[in-house]
């Protein structure tokens, strides 16, 4: 157990210089990027997890979580999950990974985001003026994933991002990177790195910022309409850097637990860390606790806890995998997710 708290204890150790920077500005950047539907946790397993994922993504969700942790899959494998979020909106992701042999992994992934029908408000009409709107953001992505060697593994996603906010719209394109090395030391202890969001700015255009004004009005028989587009600023999109460690402290052929964390380096917020813990019971029954964005100054909540079932066919590739997560955000409420994972 001591042997494989070092690790976790030495990047904690590195991350002081960045936690001390946290106390050097009060200018955090939330809410100056766009699309920041891109940041929020997709699969129950990590997110029971405390979202400290990146160096144990080895599954589906390695397209959201690391991209190069994909290259380790060698069936197909598809995950869906669905969670009812905060503000009563909706979040959804859907994976699929397909393995090539000695080509490498191809995948595909969509995530959605939707508010539901909201009533448009004014000060003539605090209830509602009868009409309503609604938010919908969605990203297309398509992965490739390959083994460079039999421990060090590369990933890559590019990105289609709309978001709608009633008639208005905005797109963008995106790369995610992400590598995984499995050391030989400390039960096979994995490293993970990801850069996510690396893309174009995105810029809302759309029917409702068109209006028509006179030219002159204070002159009669001039044109009353002359129509001009509203130009909207670009925002750039949530670009972040992330760090992982994980490994198995117990590791036998009945039960294994699995220490994860993970140092986070978003553009549009403080640094913070996410750990987390797995333990799992001859392969079939999983528990999972963890704790988010420690350090992080102003954030809700953090805790989360989780439980999962997976089974394995002793006769063919088949694997069905459960999932459920809660995640505390404090004053904001929590989350539920459940996801289930394919294999075959």
């Amino acid at each position: 157990m001591r042997k494989a708290l070092v690790p976790m204890v030495v990047l904690i150790f590195l991350w002081s210089p960045a936690r001390a920077q946290l106390f050097v500005s009060n200018v955090s950047k939330v809410g100056t990027t766009a699309a920041t539907f891109l940041e929020m946790p997709v699969g129950a397993r990590a997110m029971g997890m405390g979202n400290a994922f990146v160096a144990s993504a080895r599954d589906a969700s390695a397209l959201y979580w690391n991209p190069g942790g994909a290259a380790a899959i060698t069936t197909n494998q598809v995950l869906v999950q669905h969670t009812n979020w905060l503000g009563e909106t909706t979040f959804d992701y859907a994976a699929l990974v397909v393995p090539l042999g000695g080509f490498g992994n191809l995948g595909a992934s969509v995530t959605a985001f939707q508010s539901g029908d909201m009533a448009v408000r004014n000060e003539q009409f605090p209830e509602g003026t009868g009409v309503y709107f609604d938010v919908a953001d969605v990203a297309i992505g398509l992965s490739y994933a390959r083994m460079l060697t039999d421990r060090f593994s590369i990933g890559f996603n590019a990105k289609y991002i709309q978001q709608r906010i009633w008639h208005e719209t905005a797109s963008g394109f995106a790369f995610d990177l992400g590598t995984m090395f499995v050391t030989e030391f400390l039960n096979g202890m994995r490293i993970g790195a990801t850069i996510s969001n690396f893309g174009t700015t995105m810029k809302m255009t759309g029917a409702d910022l068109r209006q028509f004004h006179p030219i002159d009005p204070t002159k009669l028989g001039t044109n009353q309409r002359i129509p001009q587009d509203i130009e909207t600023d670009g925002w750039p999109l949530p670009l972040t850097f992330q760090f992982g460690l994980a490994t198995e402290v117990v590791k036998s052929e009945d039960h294994r637990f699995t220490l994860a964390v993970d140092a986070l380096y978003p553009s549009d917020n403080f640094a913070s860390l996410n750990a987390g813990g797995e333990y799992g019971f001859k392969n079939l029954v999983f528990l999972r606790a963890g704790y988010q964005a420690i350090s992080l100054r102003d954030h809700e909540g953090g805790a989360s806890a989780g439980i999962g079932v997976k089974y394995e066919s002793p006769f063919s590739s088949l694997m069905v995998g459960v999932d459920y997560a809660y995640n505390d955000y404090g004053r904001l409420s929590a989350t539920h997710t459940l996801s289930l994972m394919l294999g075959f």
